[in-house]
């Protein structure tokens, strides 16, 4: 692993990339222990080590942590033949849903990345301008550990108690002091210390293929939101609010599916989750185009209401930029956004640390892909010489003025089931 030399300047990085042969598991090339990935539709990107970190004191934001990348991407010396998304220069990110989080904003750069996409296999190694034998090689493939399983049961808001939470929400919005909000509830427990971690990983990318499958310092999930992403100046985000559960056969699922898209509650919820992103993005674009309605996205355990939006970035803004603008959306959050925010921290007894905070990589050019840190959990910390590790992950609902606090609580438990089916 490459070390920071020792002076003041910002540190200078160097990254090699070079195309290699298919590689099959990519998810095997980083440690079980704490892995770093990101995946969808078999295109994915495996960190292994750590050449620096960035983000993780106290009071560090997201507009603090692009400045600095971007700073660093500047100084980057990149040499980057294979030139698709992921290549050459990266970093991968966790962010908080709250700055007043006692988790922390994370921005890993790894000392190797080996990733595929696109039926092409490449590996990246970074490190510092003068730091010698900067080869990309393969790192080690480790074999999978054992099975295991989390114990998981009730956090600090129990069913009770978020219905309770739903129906203050709801009062605040007749009150008119907000037009939505999206509670949250926890569920907590630990799993053995020593666990292969990747196991979880692929539980997910193996149930959830079309979502983004991530793990980046103990966030581990599949979302199925986009956030946002940007190539080559282009921007296009997805945005999912409304939701209701599949149907147990085609018949009912069909009528699952044709009753959200006919719902006025879920429509209106949808609604502000879509004006809220292009009112944001909007002085950051010289084009913006969504659909006039939504469209119904079919999981395996729900149907959501999905709007897609794509644009052309006016200026210059990078990944990152977009992120710390974006954050947290109308559809994790509610509208307004700071009222709604602070409606969360007045009902939610828990911290959500990275739950419906941001998730994703970004590259020296300023692209990148994030999404919404969704069915996912927490893992550790972990305590030296612990039997177990905590886990704590968490599931919302969007509530609206026509919410039913026993309906959203329903949806809470279908919402939980991709994490909690991995866990066990």
């Amino acid at each position: 692993m490459s070390s920071r030399p020792a002076h003041t300047a910002p540190p200078r990085l160097r990254s090699i990339t070079r195309e290699i042969d298919a590689v099959e598991d990519v998810l095997s090339y980083t440690p079980g222990y704490d892995p770093l990935f990101w995946s969808r539709r078999g295109d994915a990107m495996a960190g292994f080590g750590s050449v620096l970190s960035f983000g993780a004191r106290p009071g560090a934001g997201i507009a603090q942590i692009a400045a600095t990348w971007r700073t660093l991407s500047a100084a980057a010396s990149v040499d980057d033949p294979v030139g698709v998304p992921g290549s050459g220069l990266v970093a991968f990110g966790a962010f908080v849903f709250d700055p007043r989080s006692a988790r922390r904003n994370a921005l890993i750069v790894p000392d190797t990345i080996v990733g595929r996409r696109a039926g092409r296999s490449w590996v990246t190694r970074i490190g510092y301008v003068d730091a010698e034998g900067l080869e990309p090689e393969l790192p080690p493939r480790t074999p999978f550990g054992p099975h295991w399983s989390a114990t998981l049961g009730p956090g600090a808001m129990t069913p009770e108690g978020y219905m309770n939470a739903v129906a203050d929400a709801v009062e605040a919005i007749r009150a008119r002091r907000l037009d939505k909000v999206v509670l949250a509830r926890d569920l907590v427990g630990t799993i053995p210390a020593g666990s292969d971690l990747r196991r979880l990983v692929r539980e997910l990318m193996t149930g959830y293929p079309d979502c983004w499958t991530f793990a980046v310092d103990g966030a581990i999930g599949a979302s199925p939101e986009t956030l946002v992403s940007v190539a080559h100046g282009t921007v296009t985000a997805r945005v999912l609010a409304g939701t209701i559960a599949r149907g147990a056969d085609a018949d009912a699922d069909a009528a699952a599916s044709l009753a959200l898209a006919t719902s006025s509650k879920n429509q209106d919820e949808h609604r502000f989750a879509v004006r809220s992103l292009l009112d944001t993005l909007r002085p950051h674009t010289s084009a913006l185009a969504a659909a006039d309605e939504p469209f119904t996205l079919k999981l395996p355990n729900v149907w959501h209401l999905a709007t897609d939006v794509e644009g052309t970035l006016g200026d210059g803004s990078s990944a990152l930029d977009l992120v710390q603008a974006l954050h947290p959306t109308a559809a994790v959050g509610g509208t307004p956004r700071d009222v709604a925010i602070e409606e969360i921290q007045r009902l939610e007894p828990f911290d959500r640390g990275r739950y419906a905070g941001a998730v994703g990589w970004t590259d020296a050019a300023g692209d990148g892909e994030w999404a919404v840190a969704l069915r996912c959990a927490q893992v550790g910390p972990a305590v030296v010489g612990a039997p177990t590790i905590p886990v704590v992950a968490h599931a919302g609902a969007g509530i609206v003025v026509d919410s039913d606090p026993e309906s959203e609580l329903l949806e809470t438990r279908v919402k939980f089931r991709p994490i909690v089916d991995a866990l066990a």
